[in-house]
């Protein structure tokens, strides 16, 4: 898992907020019935966001996120991936999450990410125009297959992803990609590397930055020898949204 009980993502840029947010169930379209945290921005700017979390599923520092988004002006709803298999919510650290990964198909993640747009495109989810996914470790890979998966999502970002998870589907990604890239991570930067020629030899939009002392998880403001990269991350994805958001 990326984060725990103590991690919180980076703060949202002064003077917004969210104008409300909660708890919710959303269902998919294969019929799964899943848990998911909405919150709607006081300011909206017509984008939205799904976030999409790593192994342990919806746990506050992903609900957190989804705040910090909607504060930024970005409706947000944050996905659980367990809804077919987990028999509860609680999604803290001693969660038994492996089981439920192992159980976990591309389709069926896939399927969860529409509804999260649907719910986001909905007038009750903020009738947003533009959505983008936003992903970590697991969920990162899973976030950058959206782009192919999802065509109508406006951007996928994912941090720590592995590109094997993803290489199949590049012939068929059409949403631009953001990729960061954690420079002390476990996946090899050759392998960033490669992939980044491959999107480029498929003219799949993307952007890559890698940020090279930073270790896997760094996109976290109580991680204070990596605050700089947790901050500029930050503002890559809300710039990534800005550019990629159609206009009014």
């Amino acid at each position: 898992m990326c984060y725990t009980d103590e991690a919180r993502p980076p703060l949202p840029p002064v003077g917004g907020a969210a104008s409300d947010s909660g708890d919710l169930r959303l269902k998919a379209r294969d019929g799964n019935q899943f848990d998911a945290f909405f919150a709607r921005a006081e300011r909206p700017t017509g984008a939205g966001m799904v976030v999409m979390p790593d192994v342990r599923g919806l746990h506050n520092f992903y609900k957190e996120l989804a705040a910090n988004f909607a504060a930024a002006g970005i409706d947000a709803v944050a996905i659980d991936y367990f809804g077919r298999t987990a028999q509860d919510s609680a999604r803290s650290e001693d969660f038994d999450w492996k089981p439920h990964v192992e159980q976990t198909t591309p389709e069926g993640i896939a399927a969860d990410v529409a509804a999260g747009e649907a719910y986001l495109r909905s007038q009750e989810g903020g009738g947003v125009r533009s959505v983008f996914t936003v992903g970590f470790c697991f969920g990162g890979a899973q976030s950058w297959r959206q782009s192919a998966a999802n065509p109508d999502l406006a951007g996928c970002v994912g941090f720590y992803g592995v590109p094997a998870r993803v290489r199949d589907l590049i012939p068929e990604m059409k949403a631009p990609l953001l990729l960061l890239i954690a420079g002390d991570d476990f996946t090899p930067q050759e392998e960033f590397q490669r992939f980044d020629q491959e999107l480029s030899a498929a003219r799949v939009p993307h952007k890559m930055h890698v940020y090279p002392d930073a270790p896997h998880s760094f996109f976290d403001r109580t991680f204070a020898e990596h605050r700089r990269a947790c901050e500029d991350a930050w503002k890559r994805i809300l710039d990534f949204v800005k550019e990629n958001t159609a206009a009014g």
